[in-house]
């Protein structure tokens, strides 16, 4: 499975990537009828990936640790996070 839509946890993640970033989930409504795994919660800072998603033609964001099926992965729209701090590794 590409890294694309892979479910990452934060160490896996920290060995594929140089930077880590935490976001803030401002959008948890809407869930679609046929999302099946974990779901963000309103007001929580998760760990994130944002990765550029040559399907949907913009970046989305990954919560790592998080497990989810076909279709979306762990992945989320943009539009759900804001983006609050980047952690550059070493």
């Amino acid at each position: 499975m590409s890294n694309e839509v892979a479910n990452l946890s934060l160490s896996a993640a920290t060995r594929t990537e140089p930077v880590l970033h935490y976001a803030y989930c401002v959008d948890a409504g809407n869930r679609p009828a046929n999302h099946a795994g974990d779901w963000p919660e309103q007001g929580r800072v998760y760990p994130v990936r944002l990765v550029p998603s040559r399907l949907e033609g913009m970046p989305l964001v990954h919560v790592l640790g998080f497990e989810g099926a076909a279709p979306y992965y762990n992945a989320f729209g943009p539009h759900r996070f804001e983006v609050v701090a980047e952690v550059w590794l070493n």
